[in-house]
């Protein structure tokens, strides 16, 4: 089945990253050490008959060769996934867990630090489907807005139809934070506390209809399929027993709450970084922050991902196999010019990428900027290869000034 594919402006949006890149190129001299290249790995394929053999260890090093950093976060969601994967595959083979807890989780960390990216890079390893959702889409059912069971629905899309394949799937409901309310009485609240309420028996054991019962013309379609016997012997429900939940949010202003509750005690730690605070976190401080306990107590793996600094910006250019500079490399390679990445080039646009504040994703941002005028101008001029240093970074309009002059 074909995983949800990653978002415009994510670095594999483009398809992988050597796809179009012509095989032979001006070669030039390199002045820092040869970039690794894309290592392609054979992913496990969804299928009916569920499969899992994978330990914590073969998780994170997948992972490791494309989200640069965050190891407690991924030792943390590897053991997750081996220990719910696992349960699944011996419930299937007969040997039952009648009180197994599932183990869904709760990721924290700011925006762009690889939230996302550790998520869906698991579940294609793992080769199960897998939804993205926005928990601000979503209201109380009988309101307008999103009903959260259509997330169940979109798992057996994405399986192509097959409810026994998508109840082994991951749904992974990101701004879960905006869900918070921290005033209480303030009247009835349709996007939080209601729908962390119904999210509720999804996060257990639910049945979900495999058609929403508002859909009149998808209840109109299925009786037609059950009278002509072309139902092809699918449930008309999906259990959510064996489907992992993983959340995630920003959590802006928790490290802050966290702070004056160690403050209280006169704890030492009350004046460490937000990074070190958020790995205090006890369920007290999620009620306090304005989750219900139920909803938290449905969340029993939390783990905070750290901020992204310079040199993890630098790494994330330097290291990942879905590095950012591979889609510059095949976009200027469509028309037969090679661009080549130096390492202080690469060093800079990590450090304008520092100044976004917004993690991974302002190295798009900078990158679109520097990469403007010669992304118009090059394909259109005699210039067949270019190195990426500081000075081009610093002052790109220059630059492309002094490459059109030297190949006229």
């Amino acid at each position: 089945m074909k995983i949800d594919a990653p978002a415009s402006g994510h670095p594999a949006a483009l398809g992988p990253v050597t796809d179009g890149v012509p095989r032979k190129l001006p070669r030039a001299a390199r002045r820092s050490e040869v970039m690794p290249k894309p290592v392609v790995t054979a992913l496990a394929k969804p299928t009916a008959q569920f499969s899992f053999h994978l330990k914590p260890a073969d998780i994170a090093r997948h992972l490791d060769r494309f989200v640069i950093g965050q190891r407690e976060a991924k030792k943390v969601l590897s053991v997750a996934l081996c220990d719910h994967f696992q349960h699944v595959r011996l419930t299937l083979e007969g040997r039952e867990a009648p009180h197994y807890q599932k183990q869904n989780v709760l990721l924290l960390g700011p925006t762009g630090v690889g939230k996302t990216h550790l998520i869906r890079t698991a579940a294609e390893l793992i080769g199960v489907p897998f939804v993205k959702g926005d928990a601000t889409k979503f209201s109380e059912t009988g309101y307008v807005g999103g009903d959260v069971d259509d997330l169940v629905r979109d798992l057996v899309r994405r399986a192509g139809g097959q409810v026994r394949q998508a109840e082994h799937g991951i749904i992974y409901l990101d701004e879960v934070d905006k869900l918070a309310t921290r005033e209480p009485g303030a009247g009835r609240d349709v996007s939080g506390r209601g729908v962390q309420t119904n999210l509720l028996k999804l996060m257990e054991d639910g049945d979900v209809p495999v058609v929403s019962p508002n859909d009149m013309t998808g209840q109109l379609q299925a009786a037609m399929s059950s009278m002509r016997g072309a139902g092809g012997g699918q449930p008309d429900t999906i259990n959510t027993r064996h489907i992992l939940f993983i959340v995630s949010g920003a959590f802006s202003g928790l490290a802050d709450l966290i702070r004056r509750r160690l403050a209280r005690s006169a704890n030492r730690d009350a004046r460490n970084s937000a990074d070190a605070l958020l790995a205090r976190l006890t369920t007290p401080d999620l009620v306090a922050y304005g989750l219900e306990p139920e909803f938290v107590g449905r969340l029993p793996v939390r783990v905070a991902c750290h901020s992204l600094d310079t040199d993890d910006l630098f790494n994330v250019l330097r290291r990942s196999e879905s590095s950012l500079i591979h889609q510059y490399e095949r976009a200027f390679a469509a028309y037969g010019i090679r661009c080549e990445f130096r390492d202080d080039g690469l060093r800079r646009l990590a450090e304008l990428a520092d100044a976004e504040a917004t993690g991974a994703r302002g190295l798009m941002t900078v990158c679109e900027r520097v990469f403007r005028e010669l992304k118009f101008a090059l394909p259109s001029s005699r210039v067949r290869r270019f190195a990426v240093t500081a000075r081009l970074v610093n002052n790109p309009k220059a630059e492309l000034q002094r490459l059109l002059g030297r190949n006229r």
